[in-house]
């Protein structure tokens, strides 16, 4: 579904599905099982599946994704590959693409960034937080995965370090937490704005409630305090937001009534 941002408009486009049992990935301390009261968030399974793909974003005459799926990676919990199809669907090929932005770099935000080897979007400049490439590709301690995939892009790329507008109309902040080099995206114009959160949360219930915890989390202390101020700001302000792996993608706002937090579709 397409959504206006004053003169911007964003979609998402799905790449694939994945799946992670809820109780073993998100859970709160000392709750014995915080997912009783949100069964029906979870499959009959008890997983959490997860929208896999990322957000195009039109910008007057720029392209702009905001992270490239899964990839090609099929497996028992990811299945992805339908990336580009969707694009395509949208009139758009991957040779129009003018900027791709990284909230981070694990696996399941970079999988169309490269195929064997050759960048995909290679009229694009890819952008990412210098301090998720050089944990991701450049720390001794790199994943050789994640350096494979990533490294072909060196000639494409821009790092950054401060808080800024990287492209007409879409800004970033760092959030470090999640990975060193998290990064929310404002998209703005005139007026209006929508918040872009990666993975600050997987779930609506990291926002709607205080104390999750994720296992993906590289600094989880980091990460805890990320989601709680992110939290607390979207339900002051009122303003949309999506993240990486909700349902379809779709863009919502934090309403609090009698004082508790819920997450309203646009």
């Amino acid at each position: 579904m397409m959504t206006t941002i004053g003169k911007i408009s964003v979609l998402g486009i799905f790449d694939g599905t994945g799946k992670e049992p809820a109780r073993e990935v998100l859970s709160k301390p000392g709750q014995l099982d915080p997912w009783e009261c949100h069964s029906d968030l979870l499959d009959p399974q008890g997983n959490l599946e997860f929208a896999l793909g990322g957000f195009l974003v039109l910008a007057g005459d720029r392209k702009i994704l905001i992270d490239t799926g899964v990839g090609t990676i099929s497996n028992d919990k990811y299945e992805g590959g339908l990336f580009l199809e969707n694009l395509r669907g949208q009139g758009i090929a991957p040779e129009e693409i003018t900027d791709v932005v990284f909230t981070h770099l694990h696996f399941d935000h970079v999988g169309w960034a490269t195929q064997k080897g050759k960048v995909v979007f290679d009229n694009a400049t890819y952008r990412v937080h210098s301090a998720d490439w050089k944990y991701f590709v450049e720390s001794p301690e790199a994943n050789p995965g994640a350096i494979r995939k990533l490294q072909p892009l060196t000639d494409h790329l821009e790092t950054f370090d401060e808080d800024r507008e990287l492209v007409p109309g879409l800004s970033s902040r760092h959030v470090a937490g999640h990975t060193p080099g998290s990064t929310i995206f404002t998209v703005s114009s005139g007026s209006d704005r929508a918040i872009f959160l990666g993975d600050v949360v997987h779930s609506v219930v990291e926002l709607t409630e205080e104390g999750w915890e994720a296992v993906f989390d590289v600094d989880p202390v980091g990460a805890k305090a990320v989601r709680s101020m992110i939290s607390d700001e979207l339900a002051a302000s009122g303003e949309l937001a999506a993240a990486a792996h909700f349902p379809q993608f779709q863009l919502g706002r934090i309403v609090t009534s009698d004082g508790l937090r819920k997450w309203k579709l646009n």
